[in-house]
């Protein structure tokens, strides 16, 4: 990993954090149970995919990430209803 990739990497983990930290923030703040559920299930998910790159498991990895990726959308389908 050359120095370009681990600024990237750390930019995605951010930017990602706030995303799904905001997210769970305003479904606690509205009271929206499941999409805060949505949203944390999410975040464990995108935790647990760090251990996928760790031990160089690209395709859990990416399965891992499709799953978020749709805990997410039900996270902000629920705000949006």
């Amino acid at each position: 990993m050359d120095n370009f990739e681990k600024y990237a990497l750390a930019l995605m983990v951010v930017f990602g954090a706030l995303v799904i930290g905001g997210l769970m923030a305003v479904h606690i703040a509205w009271v929206h149970k499941a999409g805060f559920l949505y949203a944390l299930g999410a975040a464990v998910v995108v935790w647990t995919a760090g251990f996928a790159v760790l031990f160089d498991k690209p395709r859990l990895y990416g399965l891992l990430l499709l799953c978020s990726i749709a805990l997410i959308t039900a996270s902000i389908v629920v705000l949006v209803r």
